[in-house]
């Protein structure tokens, strides 16, 4: 069992979400719409001076899932190279 936990801009929420949803049947996912943070490069604080949002999606999925899951986040990053998507798996005990 993997705890993935996926942190990126919210302008991608609906293509991450998609992607998974199509690669894993029964896709399971707590979603925290609106977090601010500072990642390497920039803030992301919803503020008039740093007005980008992010958000974090949490899903517990076995072995199988978890790495068809990661396939499809990295075929996302491809696509939006600048939006900061960052994904880790952890091993999750039941």
């Amino acid at each position: 069992m993997k705890r993935i936990e996926l942190i990126a801009n919210l302008s991608v929420e609906r293509e991450i979400i998609g992607a998974l949803e199509d690669t894993i049947p029964d896709f399971y996912y707590t979603l925290l719409p609106q977090i601010h943070g500072r990642g390497k490069t920039k803030y992301r604080l919803g503020t008039t001076t740093w007005p980008e949002m992010n958000f974090m999606l949490i899903s517990y999925l076995d072995d199988a899932a978890a790495a068809k899951a990661e396939a499809a986040i990295r075929e996302v990053k491809l696509r939006f190279p600048k939006e900061g998507i960052k994904l880790f798996i952890i091993k999750a005990e039941t």
